[in-house]
C-alpha cells in the first residue's frame, strides 16, 4: 500500500517549463514501477512516461519525447516529471501512479490526486 500526493502544477506559457513533484508514502517506493498520465478535458487519460524500479528504464509517449524527462529518488520517495518547451496541448490533469508491474503495464493499481498543469499561448 502506497499513497502519492502530488504538486508542482500550474499557470504557464507556451514555451515554458515547469516541474512535477509525487512524494510517495506508506509503502516501499523502490517496489514500485511508477508512471506519470493526464487527462485532458473531453478527452481519455493518456500514458505520459513511466519509470522502473531502480530508474534505469524509461518510457514516454510520442508527444513528449524530447521534451519531457521522468526521473525518481527513491531515498526521497519521490517521483519527478520535469516538462520543457510546453505546448497548449499538454494543458491537462496530470497524475502520479504506482504499479507493481512492468512499468508499461496497464495495471496501475494507486492514483494520486491529480495536478493542474494549463499552458496558454
Amino acid at each position: 500500500q502506497v499513497q502519492l500526493a502530488e504538486s508542482g502544477g500550474g499557470l504557464v506559457q507556451a514555451g515554458d517549463s515547469l516541474g512535477l513533484s509525487c512524494a510517495a508514502s506508506g509503502g516501499t517506493f523502490s517496489n514500485y514501477a511508477m508512471g506519470w498520465f493526464r487527462q485532458a478535458p473531453g478527452n481519455e487519460r493518456e500514458f505520459v512516461a513511466s519509470i522502473n524500479w531502480s530508474g534505469a528504464v524509461t518510457y514516454y509517449a510520442d508527444s513528449v519525447k524530447g521534451r519531457f524527462t521522468i526521473s525518481r529518488d527513491n531515498a526521497k520517495n519521490a517521483l519527478y516529471l520535469q516538462m520543457n518547451n510546453l505546448k497548449p496541448e499538454d494543458t491537462a490533469i496530470y497524475y502520479c501512479a504506482a504499479t507493481s508491474g512492468h512499468a508499461h503495464s496497464n495495471d496501475y493499481d494507486y492514483w494520486g490526486q491529480g495536478t493542474q498543469v494549463t499552458v496558454c499561448s
